[in-house]
């Protein structure tokens, strides 16, 4: 499924958004934006001056909005939760708080958006240079995961991917080689994971280990005599680590002009949640993404 093809789903679907502390020019801006596009609608929960001061900056018209006035950042990510236990939205953005501070509140076992899931990042590219979109996991959430967390990373990725309409997405566990190396932990997580998923343990078609090129490539896997259903054709690429996922992420964003869109998943509901120096088209494609969730 292609962006365009995301977009177009998304219009069909055009679901919720609730906004924790909207105030913040971008998030708005993608809001707005997204709402013109007929993507999704938004409630903003948050400092309501504050949003009228961008608003009028940008010539965005907040009537378009419901708009909760919250100025303490805690009760404003609260409400915004709340609204999606009382089903008034169906998904959730980070707006102008702290990383911290929002997923304490998802994470609240009292009225938070618990699952009993691990919360993960997926992050969806489509760039020229490879022949469809593919998600790159987890490059934003678990710092140095565990064999049982990269199993509940690949099924929060794999069953997204499922709901875009891929019923077996192939998934390439990535290390620097394509062979097991006992110095090297994550090249025996990797067989590991393979092996499980030959035995229906986990979702998807899972290989590994295997370097970025022979998961991105079937001249490679060809050059090096690897025989693998995954590679050349991989739709997901789980990374070894928070580090390495989120440099090759940056890498792709800024020295390949790739097209992204990134959300948490494994909570009640996907969150919208990026870096303050993501663009609004970037945000935007986020919210689309996360609506098809």
């Amino acid at each position: 499924m292609k962006f365009n093809d995301v977009i177009k789903k998304a219009k069909n679907n055009q679901k919720t958004l609730s906004v924790a502390c909207a105030d913040d020019p971008k998030v708005m801006q993608a809001c707005y934006d997204a709402y013109r596009e007929g993507i999704s609608k938004s409630i903003f929960v948050g400092n309501k001056d504050n949003m009228e001061k961008i608003a009028k900056e940008r010539n965005i018209e907040l009537d378009a909005f419901k708009i909760i006035d919250e100025k303490d950042k805690t009760k404003a990510v609260k409400k915004a939760v709340e609204l999606i236990n009382k089903d008034e939205a169906q998904f959730l953005m980070k707006g102008y708080v702290d990383t911290s501070i929002l997923l304490k509140g998802v994470l609240n076992k009292e009225w938070g958006l618990r699952t009993g899931r691990l919360l993960s990042h997926i992050a969806l590219f489509e760039i020229d240079k490879y022949h469809k979109p593919f998600i790159i996991t987890d490059g934003g959430m678990n710092i140095k995961p565990d064999l049982k967390t990269k199993m509940d990373i690949i099924n929060n990725a794999a069953d997204f991917y499922i709901r875009l309409g891929v019923k077996e997405p192939k998934i390439a566990i990535l290390a620097a080689i394509e062979k097991v190396n006992p110095d090297m932990p994550e090249t025996i997580d990797a067989s590991l994971l393979a092996k499980m998923s030959q035995r229906k343990q986990i979702s998807g078609i899972v290989d590994g280990p295997l370097a970025f090129d022979l998961a991105i490539s079937k001249e490679s896997a060809k050059h090096k005599k690897i025989s693998s259903p995954v590679a050349g054709e991989a739709d997901i690429l789980v990374v070894p680590d928070l580090a390495s996922g989120n440099i090759l992420a940056k890498a792709l964003i800024y020295m390949a002009d790739s097209k992204v869109a990134g959300i948490i998943v494994g909570a009640k509901c996907p969150i919208v949640l990026l870096s303050r120096s993501d663009n609004e088209i970037t945000k935007k494609m986020s919210i689309a993404m996360a609506s098809l969730g």
